[in-house]
Protein backbone atom coordinates (compact mmCIF):
# COMPACT_ATOMS: atom_id res chain seq x y z
CA UNK A 1 0.00 0.00 0.00
CA UNK A 2 1.62 3.75 -1.32
CA UNK A 3 1.96 5.65 1.73
CA UNK A 4 -0.68 8.51 1.13
CA UNK A 5 -2.83 5.54 0.96
CA UNK A 6 -2.24 4.42 4.39
CA UNK A 7 -2.10 8.02 5.39
CA UNK A 8 -5.53 7.91 4.31
CA UNK A 9 -6.51 4.93 5.63
CA UNK A 10 -5.20 5.95 9.19
CA UNK A 11 -6.76 9.35 8.99
CA UNK A 12 -10.64 7.59 7.99
CA UNK A 13 -10.28 5.28 10.99
CA UNK A 14 -9.85 8.53 12.85
CA UNK A 15 -6.90 6.41 15.06
CA UNK A 16 -9.42 5.12 17.17
CA UNK A 17 -7.95 2.30 18.10
CA UNK A 18 -4.29 1.36 18.41
CA UNK A 19 -5.11 -2.42 17.75
CA UNK A 20 -6.23 -1.41 14.35
CA UNK A 21 -3.73 0.62 13.24
CA UNK A 22 -1.05 -1.98 14.21
CA UNK A 23 -3.35 -4.23 12.63
CA UNK A 24 -3.51 -1.94 9.22
CA UNK A 25 0.51 -1.83 9.45
CA UNK A 26 0.56 -5.88 9.11
CA UNK A 27 -1.94 -6.50 6.82
CA UNK A 28 -1.29 -3.90 4.15
CA UNK A 29 2.81 -4.84 4.64
CA UNK A 30 2.97 -0.56 5.06
CA UNK A 31 7.17 1.00 4.65
CA UNK A 32 8.93 0.26 7.47
CA UNK A 33 8.97 3.57 9.24
CA UNK A 34 5.34 3.28 10.16
CA UNK A 35 5.87 0.10 12.17
CA UNK A 36 9.79 -1.00 12.01
CA UNK A 37 10.82 -4.58 11.85
CA UNK A 38 14.11 -3.14 13.98
CA UNK A 39 13.23 -4.48 17.23
CA UNK A 40 14.77 -1.20 18.86
CA UNK A 41 12.84 1.09 17.07
CA UNK A 42 9.60 -1.24 17.12
CA UNK A 43 10.09 -1.25 21.02
CA UNK A 44 9.83 2.54 21.50
CA UNK A 45 7.15 2.90 19.18
CA UNK A 46 4.66 -0.01 21.30
CA UNK A 47 6.16 1.86 24.39
CA UNK A 48 4.81 4.93 23.36
CA UNK A 49 1.46 3.26 22.39
CA UNK A 50 1.04 1.58 25.80
CA UNK A 51 1.85 4.86 27.48
CA UNK A 52 -0.40 7.09 25.59
CA UNK A 53 -3.80 6.09 25.95
CA UNK A 54 -3.25 6.63 30.11
CA UNK A 55 -1.21 9.70 29.49
CA UNK A 56 -1.53 12.50 26.89
CA UNK A 57 -4.96 10.89 25.55
CA UNK A 58 -6.40 11.44 29.29
CA UNK A 59 -4.74 14.74 29.70
CA UNK A 60 -5.54 16.37 26.25
CA UNK A 61 -9.22 15.03 26.18
CA UNK A 62 -9.94 16.61 29.61
CA UNK A 63 -8.63 20.07 28.52
CA UNK A 64 -10.84 19.61 25.47
CA UNK A 65 -13.71 19.10 27.76
CA UNK A 66 -12.31 21.49 30.26
CA UNK A 67 -12.36 24.49 27.96
CA UNK A 68 -14.82 23.59 25.09
CA UNK A 69 -17.82 20.76 26.10
CA UNK A 70 -18.48 21.41 29.72
CA UNK A 71 -18.63 25.13 29.49
CA UNK A 72 -19.70 25.95 26.56
CA UNK A 73 -22.42 22.58 25.99
CA UNK A 74 -23.62 22.20 28.86
CA UNK A 75 -23.48 25.51 30.20
CA UNK A 76 -20.95 24.71 33.25
CA UNK A 77 -18.08 26.44 34.85
CA UNK A 78 -15.34 24.46 35.53
CA UNK A 79 -13.79 25.05 38.91
CA UNK A 80 -10.25 26.82 38.65
CA UNK A 81 -8.53 24.38 40.76
CA UNK A 82 -9.91 21.48 38.45
CA UNK A 83 -8.63 23.69 35.49
CA UNK A 84 -5.50 24.02 36.89
CA UNK A 85 -4.83 20.42 38.39
CA UNK A 86 -6.02 19.20 34.20
CA UNK A 87 -3.47 22.07 33.32
CA UNK A 88 -0.78 20.51 35.17
CA UNK A 89 -1.59 16.89 34.12
CA UNK A 90 -1.09 17.88 30.63
CA UNK A 91 2.15 19.91 31.09
CA UNK A 92 3.55 16.77 33.21
CA UNK A 93 2.48 14.75 29.89
CA UNK A 94 4.02 16.97 27.39
CA UNK A 95 7.02 16.99 29.33
CA UNK A 96 7.24 13.36 29.22
CA UNK A 97 6.50 13.52 25.52
CA UNK A 98 9.63 15.73 24.91
CA UNK A 99 12.37 14.30 27.45
CA UNK A 100 11.35 10.90 27.33
CA UNK A 101 9.93 9.70 24.01
CA UNK A 102 11.11 12.59 21.39
CA UNK A 103 14.58 12.99 23.63
CA UNK A 104 17.18 14.40 21.21
CA UNK A 105 16.02 12.43 18.08
CA UNK A 106 13.75 13.79 14.89
CA UNK A 107 10.87 11.57 15.39
CA UNK A 108 9.64 8.98 18.70
CA UNK A 109 11.27 5.88 17.07
CA UNK A 110 14.46 7.46 15.39
CA UNK A 111 15.21 9.39 12.28
CA UNK A 112 11.68 8.51 10.91
CA UNK A 113 8.12 9.47 11.74
CA UNK A 114 6.51 6.12 12.89
CA UNK A 115 3.01 5.14 14.10
CA UNK A 116 3.88 6.48 17.70
CA UNK A 117 4.03 10.14 15.64
CA UNK A 118 0.53 10.08 14.08
CA UNK A 119 -0.64 8.98 17.36
CA UNK A 120 1.10 11.48 19.67
CA UNK A 121 0.04 15.06 17.39
CA UNK A 122 -3.61 13.60 17.45
CA UNK A 123 -3.52 13.63 20.87
CA UNK A 124 -1.71 17.11 21.24
CA UNK A 125 -4.22 19.15 18.96
CA UNK A 126 -7.15 18.33 21.12
CA UNK A 127 -6.15 20.84 23.69
CA UNK A 128 -4.65 22.92 20.80
CA UNK A 129 -8.54 22.74 19.48
CA UNK A 130 -9.35 24.20 22.40
CA UNK A 131 -7.28 26.98 22.19
CA UNK A 132 -4.78 26.15 24.64
CA UNK A 133 -1.38 26.45 22.42
CA UNK A 134 1.07 23.31 23.98
CA UNK A 135 3.38 24.05 21.60
CA UNK A 136 4.28 28.16 22.65
CA UNK A 137 7.54 27.43 25.12
CA UNK A 138 8.56 24.39 23.74
CA UNK A 139 10.49 24.62 20.98
CA UNK A 140 11.46 20.56 21.33
CA UNK A 141 7.56 19.79 21.14
CA UNK A 142 7.47 22.75 18.01
CA UNK A 143 10.28 21.32 15.94
CA UNK A 144 9.04 17.80 16.32
CA UNK A 145 5.56 18.89 15.16
CA UNK A 146 6.75 20.67 12.20
CA UNK A 147 8.94 17.33 11.37
CA UNK A 148 5.97 15.67 11.52
CA UNK A 149 3.81 17.40 9.33
CA UNK A 150 6.69 17.72 6.95
CA UNK A 151 7.05 13.87 6.94
CA UNK A 152 3.50 13.47 6.35
CA UNK A 153 2.79 16.40 4.20
CA UNK A 154 0.83 19.92 5.00
CA UNK A 155 -1.80 18.91 3.12
CA UNK A 156 -2.70 15.76 4.82
CA UNK A 157 -1.90 17.12 8.48
CA UNK A 158 -3.93 19.92 8.16
CA UNK A 159 -6.94 17.57 6.35
CA UNK A 160 -6.47 14.95 9.64
CA UNK A 161 -6.92 17.94 12.27
CA UNK A 162 -9.61 19.84 10.25
CA UNK A 163 -12.90 18.26 12.36
CA UNK A 164 -11.22 18.93 15.75
CA UNK A 165 -9.32 22.19 14.57
CA UNK A 166 -12.86 23.22 13.59
CA UNK A 167 -14.49 21.89 16.50
CA UNK A 168 -15.21 25.46 18.75
CA UNK A 169 -17.00 25.84 15.11
CA UNK A 170 -19.32 23.36 15.18
CA UNK A 171 -20.58 24.01 18.70
CA UNK A 172 -23.00 26.46 16.81
CA UNK A 173 -24.60 22.97 15.08
CA UNK A 174 -24.99 21.64 18.43
CA UNK A 175 -28.55 21.25 20.04
CA UNK A 176 -27.16 21.49 24.14
CA UNK A 177 -30.62 20.22 25.01
CA UNK A 178 -29.69 16.72 23.48
CA UNK A 179 -26.54 17.02 25.68
CA UNK A 180 -28.41 17.92 29.38
CA UNK A 181 -29.24 13.99 29.26
CA UNK A 182 -25.81 13.32 29.41
CA UNK A 183 -24.82 16.44 31.55
CA UNK A 184 -25.25 14.34 35.31
CA UNK A 185 -22.72 11.29 33.92
CA UNK A 186 -20.35 13.71 32.15
CA UNK A 187 -20.10 15.77 35.50
CA UNK A 188 -19.63 13.07 37.46
CA UNK A 189 -17.01 11.70 35.29
CA UNK A 190 -14.80 15.04 34.91
CA UNK A 191 -15.85 17.06 38.15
Amino acid sequence: METSAWLKVISDVSLCSIAILLYLAEKFKTPDFWYPADLQQRARVNEYLSWQHTAIRLHGSKMFWFLIMIPKVLGVDVPQDKMDAALEDLNGSLKLIEEKFIQERPFIAGDNVSLADLVAIVEIMQPVASGLDVFEGRPKLSAWRDRVQEAIGKELFDDAHQIILGAQESLKEIDSSKMQLFKPKILKLYM
